[in-house]
């Protein structure tokens, strides 16, 4: 089945019912249906169609939805991007996936329009937002213009539906190349795991739906499953609950992140709202600490299951039973139509309580796109090498305990060592850089970046000064929240950078390497 098929099947079938909804807006089945066909005319007369790309640069919306599906019911393949990117960033994807259109808005359409005259694989852009120039394609044009007729594209099972640039280094991109039997497959993978049905309200609330969990796990599920989505803007933590109370939400997904910014709400303001409607709270994005877990089951009366996956696995590999009834720090089992295996850095499988790799088995990612050097290195004999580590206990419950990337983990985000550095040595005083991940000192993101710095000879700087170069050229997530100077950084008996030694504690100090002068 495809993408398109899905949604075609699911709008025969709950016709007037509400798909989507944002504040006091609603999409219903049919109508998230009839606008994509528009979508897809338009852009099937602009020369879209099998194996083009299409990226977006959107915030969470209703048109969101509406304009993945169009994209993906041409054969085409949507590229959906983090509106947090800087230039630098989205130039690297931009080049790596070259485009034949892209969908935007205020104020990322005034982020990329002086970047144009370099991108001339970009034949159209479309805006949300209004044109009176005439220099782009208007969506609210295409709404009111456009065909609503079923697109007459042949789409197969096999063929790309999205590339997701949300896995790797961002300067060095590497794109998920996901297709659409593995993305259908992936919701009802997902939906069997949460025990989802058309009964279901699922919020979606700071989640990105560019990424896995907000496009695959929340909206394609919840379409696959006949269910409403309710999409919350802003991040009002208060505004959330409030939602959950009036919308009777049944389930509720975040980040360890979000729940410690839930638990802290209720700890100050009390608990003012009834969340009783709520069957299936649920964590990912990071290990859940356990502290966490327990305050929440105390305030809320309700269990935080975790589940675990990523991006090339399409959806999550694993999930706790949503009765509640986990081992403790675990993230689950198996889900349906997946295997797992815990390996050494040889490939041997190891035995329980061993730790070691994880290896999957199921409808995962086509491979990297344009990259057969590391989609061999990912996928080795029919597995995929997922580079986090974790083990098994007898009873196959899967604990995660630490990363062999070279990547920190930061609200649910990955953010890579490379990228950072990749910056920074690009800076005039800077002579050496190294990045690490350290633990929160507000014990609320998981971990966040740590900087190591040694600068030339004769230089001098400060920590503002590194925050704000990284801050104009990095998405604010990866912006080092701790820079440290040292006159030289410490290596292994090989002559690689110690980063277990950057780690611990260190001078936070940057030093006027000419006159020796301390500046705090």
């Amino acid at each position: 089945m495809t993408l398109k098929e899905m949604l075609e099947t699911a709008a025969g079938r709950y016709g007037g019912k509400a798909a989507v909804t944002l504040g006091g807006r609603r999409l219903a089945y049919t109508e998230l249906d009839r606008s994509s066909n528009k979508v897809a005319n338009a852009l099937t007369e602009m020369g879209v169609g099998r194996g083009h790309r299409v990226a977006m640069l959107l915030s969470n919306s209703l048109e969101f939805a509406v304009i993945y599906f169009g994209i993906v019911k041409t054969g085409a393949i949507a590229v959906p991007l983090d509106t947090k990117y800087k230039t630098n960033e989205l130039a690297c994807l931009f080049d790596s996936c070259r485009p034949r259109v892209l969908v935007t808005e205020s104020p990322y359409l005034e982020l990329v329009t002086p970047l144009l005259s370099r991108f001339n694989y970009i034949e159209n852009i479309i805006t949300l937002g209004p044109d009176d120039n005439g220099q782009f394609q208007s969506y609210h044009q295409i709404m009111a213009n456009s065909s609503a007729r079923p697109v007459a594209a042949v789409v197969e099972a096999d063929d790309v539906a999205h590339i997701a640039y949300t896995s790797g280094p961002t300067l060095r991109p590497r794109g998920v190349m996901l297709i659409h039997r593995h993305l259908v497959a992936a919701a009802g993978i997902s939906a069997t795991g949460f025990g989802q049905t058309d009964k279901d309200v699922v919020v979606l609330f700071a989640l990105p739906m560019h990424h896995a969990v907000g496009l695959v796990v929340i909206l394609l599920t919840s379409i696959y499953k006949g269910s409403k989505v309710v999409m919350l803007p802003g991040l009002s933590i208060s505004g959330l609950m409030e939602t959950i109370e009036r919308e009777k939400a049944t389930i509720f997904m975040g980040v360890p992140f979000i729940h410690a910014l839930l638990i802290r709400e209720a700890e100050t303001a009390g608990m003012r709202h009834d969340l009783d409607s709520l069957r299936v709270c649920a964590s990912a994005g990071s290990p859940l600490p356990v502290d966490t877990m327990k305050r929440f089951q105390e305030l809320f009366s309700k269990r935080l299951i975790q589940f675990y996956g990523l991006t090339e696995a399409t959806v999550h590999v694993t999930c706790q039973p949503i009765d509640g009834s986990g081992k403790l720090g675990s993230v689950g089992r198996a889900l349906p139509a997946w295997q797992l295996k815990i390996v050494d850095d040889d490939g041997r499988e190891l035995g329980p309580n061993q730790p070691g790799e994880i290896a999957v088995k199921g409808p995962f990612m086509k491979g990297y796109y344009n990259n057969p050097q590391a989609t061999a290195e990912a996928i080795r004999d029919g597995w995929l090498y997922t580079g986090d580590i974790a083990h098994l206990n007898e009873e196959g419950c899967l604990f995660l305990s630490g990363l062999k990337k070279p990547m920190l983990i930061s609200k649910g985000q990955n953010i890579y060592y490379s990228d950072v550095e990749d910056v920074l040595s690009a800076h005039h005083k800077v002579a050496e850089v190294a990045v690490v991940g350290v633990a929160d000192p507000d014990g609320m993101r998981g971990e966040v970046v740590r900087a190591v710095i040694r600068l030339k000879a004769g230089e001098k700087a400060t920590e503002p000064e590194i925050k704000r170069f990284c801050l104009e050229r990095l998405a604010n997530y990866k912006v080092p929240k701790q820079v440290i100077f040292l006159d030289s950084l410490p290596k292994t008996a090989a002559g690689n950078i110690n980063r277990e030694a950057l780690k611990g504690d260190l001078l936070t100090v940057s030093v006027d390497r000419a006159a020796g002068e301390m500046v705090l």
